[in-house]
């Protein structure tokens, strides 16, 4: 099997590196990201990458994915599996299967449940769209934990929100109650008492959220915005997601100091 890698940021790099260590061929392109990982090789551009390739994984972020698509699809055999695994909202997702669909290409809306960095291609999938069968098979004889939610694209990506809903809430519900109890000296106190709350790795929990939130506050200020209008098209209540969403804000902008 031929994989092509679109995008090597920290996901998509881990994808690469990963695959390639397990003997796969992997080529992949970012005009963002001049070095590739060991093992894989390197595209020009996105068809040079996607031409020949079996599975093509989309790792670009949710607002270049729709451009990336339009570069790979031309390229690709008409037997190929297009996997978008960027985070979006499911209207997004269908419009990307639609225009797959018309060039006779199977997508997949894959939406991707645990950060990359702590299991890397052993992170959990959720696998919704008309190749999500057949990319299932693929992902089984890796030994990757996924699941087919169905053959509608944007089904994945839905149930991915609905986790962000609580996954980003309970992250800054934490940052506001560490941050208030660092005020009065007792950030220690506060962090243990939420710790032995959330079972044996909270602690580890606790301080990767302390620590990765303001790293990637804009990428998932973008991803709660997603979360909320999906709430929004459900007619469902999103308080805590509004309270999220200006946390991340905050956390986003630069420093005036």
């Amino acid at each position: 099997m031929r994989v092509a890698v679109l995008g090597l940021g920290e996901a998509g790099s881990i994808y690469a590196a990963d695959l390639a260590r397990r003997g796969v061929d992997v080529a992949a392109s970012d005009p963002a990201v001049p070095d590739v990982p060991a093992g894989v090789t390197p595209a020009g551009d996105t068809g040079e990458a996607v031409r020949g390739a079996d599975l093509v994984l989309s790792l670009v972020g949710g607002r270049a994915a729709g451009a990336v698509l339009e570069e790979a699809l031309p390229a690709m055999e008409p037997a190929g599996i297009f996997a978008d695994m960027n985070t979006a909202h499911p209207a997004d997702k269908r419009r990307l299967a639609d225009r797959a669909e018309q060039l006779g290409i199977a997508f997949v809306d894959v939406a991707i449940l645990a950060p990359v960095p702590r299991a890397g291609i052993g992170t959990p999938l959720l696998l919704s769209g008309a190749g999500a069968d057949a990319l299932l098979s693929v992902l089984t004889g890796w030994g990757v934990p996924a699941a087919s939610v169905g053959n509608e694209a944007g089904v994945a990506a839905g149930l991915k929100l609905l986790r962000s809903v609580f996954m980003k809430g309970l992250a800054t519900t934490i940052l506001e109650s560490v941050t208030a109890a660092r005020a009065v000296g007792a950030g220690d106190w506060i962090i243990d008492q939420i710790a032995s709350e959330l079972g044996p790795s909270g602690h580890a929990l606790v301080a990767r959220i302390l620590e990765g939130t303001p790293v990637h506050a804009v990428r998932r200020e973008a991803e709660m915005c997603d979360a909320r209008s999906f709430l929004e098209t459900l007619g469902t209540p999103h308080p805590m997601t509004d309270g999220a969403i200006e946390w991340l804000h905050s956390l986003s902008q630069p420093d005036p100091g």
